[in-house]
């Protein structure tokens, strides 16, 4: 057993210390346990400071948001101050791929980390049982008549799996004979992209959750009428099993900070932030509440602004965006950086000109998350190859962007007391009393020029170009409720733009609309953009080659 494992304190003492009633908190086993956010209000039960994590366009290895939220709260914790992080849970398909866990690194991390990583309550699991239940209840109504007169050819339901499947995309189900189903084309999406995920994330109790589920669509009659899942009468079931689900997970950092891991991860092809619950139970029970969103701050920072603010009911009093020299320098043009492949060697050394020409990038995302009206503080998550002249041009541009500070965070290398100069500058950034939390767009703009206001605005795109099929969707959503709902754009984490080529800051491009989907139920219309897939693929060398379990029944291999 590791050290940091041996070291954990009694989670029954965390959730106590934290307010959690003694009978709104389960232990689901080792390490874990879930809260019943029912003693929590509707608005909670003091302001807490509320801060949120976001990055810069990441290298394929990310850039620390997970560390540098962890660290950051337990920074704030060494200055006194009862803090909380609350955190996606991470999905498998990662840590089998590429990344590897979600769980931090170094001396930043929640832990056990290989029961983080690995099904950790079974969240996952339930949303793709609940998923794949809706699934088979459509195929069934079309194999016993069809009462409902769906058709079979605009069914826009398929099936997930938590893990990295290529092969699954697109598929024919039904194949066989009359025994075994009407064929038709389907696909598979990976279990976090999900419409499912997003409710459970966005669902503030057990009757919204129910609402949501029933109102989910999953295709259309021959005449055009939108079918739901409370069509077929398998809404009660799926939210049944969400049952526990939908109750935030409670862990810790390796300091004992408290750690709420609830929502959800693919910040590129979902919503990408961790629950509303969790949040709430977190803002009710701490002085500071660090949130993480996922990838930079043009996905899982915008999508936590223009979708899971408007739910929880408040914005966030300050922005932290992480950045690294190492990032700065791939996007100032150094090594050729490609998915699936390990880093190239020069990014680890220092090279003032390059990461000087690679600050556009931070400058970028420094602006469009102060178009939301939080104060911003860069988080320098320093390594050992980077130099000071380095560290002080990343700091005059923060500056000069707008930022309100740059500090050199240290967390991996020395965990909460790495962060905490970083602590002490977003308390100042937060209780400077100039958050004016402001979505991007009003809900009452037309779907169009929402899309077309994410894209211009927070891509840097020139114009948007629409593919047919999403042009004949957009007519038909604009005469219909979900023309107000919020928009969650689904492109590649690697650029700001569409083009995961396209490194830096490109401005001017034409940023195109491949298809759209309403998620009646989640509530936001999905707009996937380029070559965007929703299930992802395994890279050449996968992360599942190394890991393994030892003689003692420990999990080793998982970065």
């Amino acid at each position: 057993m590791s050290d940091k494992v041996q070291s954990l304190r009694d989670l029954s003492g965390i959730a106590r210390e934290m307010g959690v009633p003694d009978g709104a908190f389960h232990p689901y086993g080792p390490g874990r346990g879930k809260i019943d956010p029912r003693f929590v209000g509707e608005e909670g039960k003091k302001k807490a400071r509320y801060i949120l994590v976001s990055g810069m366009t990441p290298t394929p290895a990310g850039e620390g948001k997970t560390t540098t939220s962890i660290g950051l709260a337990m920074g704030l914790t060494r200055l006194g101050l009862r803090s909380v992080v609350t955190l996606r849970q991470p999905s498998m398909g990662p840590v089998f791929g590429i990344k590897g866990g979600g769980a931090g690194g170094g001396r930043s991390t929640v832990e056990p980390s290989s029961v983080l990583n690995l099904h950790l309550t079974g969240d996952i699991h339930a949303v793709a049982a609940a998923h794949n239940l809706l699934a088979a209840a459509i195929d069934n109504s079309l194999h016993h008549g069809n009462p409902l007169g769906i058709d079979p050819l605009a069914v826009s339901w398929g099936r997930v799996v938590d893990l990295n499947d290529r092969a699954l995309r697109r598929v024919v189900v039904g194949l066989g004979g009359p025994g075994f189903g009407i064929p038709r084309e389907s696909r598979f999406e990976i279990a976090v992209a999900s419409e499912i995920m997003a409710i459970l994330a966005l669902s503030v109790s057990w009757e919204d959750l129910a609402r949501r589920i029933s109102s989910v669509t999953f295709g259309r009659t021959r005449e055009g009428k939108p079918l739901t899942a409370a069509d077929l009468r398998v809404d009660g079931a799926m939210t049944a099993l969400l049952r526990e689900a939908l109750w935030p997970n409670l862990m810790q950092t390796c300091e004992g900070t408290p750690a709420i891991v609830h929502g959800s991860p693919f910040a590129n092809i979902a919503h990408g932030n961790s629950s509303v619950l969790g949040d709430r139970v977190a803002l009710a029970t701490a002085d500071c509440v660090v949130t993480e969103a996922g990838f930079g701050s043009d996905l899982g920072g915008e999508k936590f602004f223009d979708i899971k603010c408007r739910v929880l009911g408040r914005g966030p009093d300050v922005a932290v965006l992480v950045v690294t020299a190492r990032g700065l320098r791939m996007h100032g043009g150094v090594g050729d950086v490609r998915q699936g492949r390990a880093l190239p060697a020069e990014l680890a050394r220092p090279n003032l000109p390059a990461l000087v020409a690679g600050l556009p990038n931070m400058v970028r995302h420094v602006g469009i998350l102060r178009q939301f009206g939080v104060p911003v503080v860069v988080a320098i998550n320093s390594g050992e190859g980077d130099s000071d002249a380095e560290i002080g041009a990343i700091r005059e541009a923060a500056v000069g962007a707008g930022a309100r500070d740059a500090v050199v965070s240290t967390h991996f290398r020395d965990g909460g007391e790495g962060a905490r100069g970083l602590a002490s500058a977003v308390c100042e950034a937060a209780t400077g009393g100039k958050a004016e939390y402001r979505p991007l767009y009003p809900l009452e703009m037309p779907l169009r020029e929402k899309v077309e206001t994410v894209a211009t605005r927070i891509y840097g795109a020139g114009s948007v170009v629409w593919s047919d099929g999403a042009k004949a969707e957009l007519a038909r959503i604009e005469k219909t409720d979900a023309a107000r709902f919020p928009v969650c754009i689904a492109k590649t984490w690697a650029s700001l733009s569409h083009d995961p080529s396209l490194k830096n800051a490109p401005e001017g491009f034409a940023f195109p609309v491949r298809e759209l989907r309403v998620l009646s139920g989640a509530g936001f219309v999905l707009a996937i953009a380029g070559e965007t897939q929703t299930m992802p693929g395994l890279p050449s060398d996968p992360a599942f080659a190394r890991i393994g379990l030892t003689a003692e029944g420990e999990i080793a291999g998982i970065l």
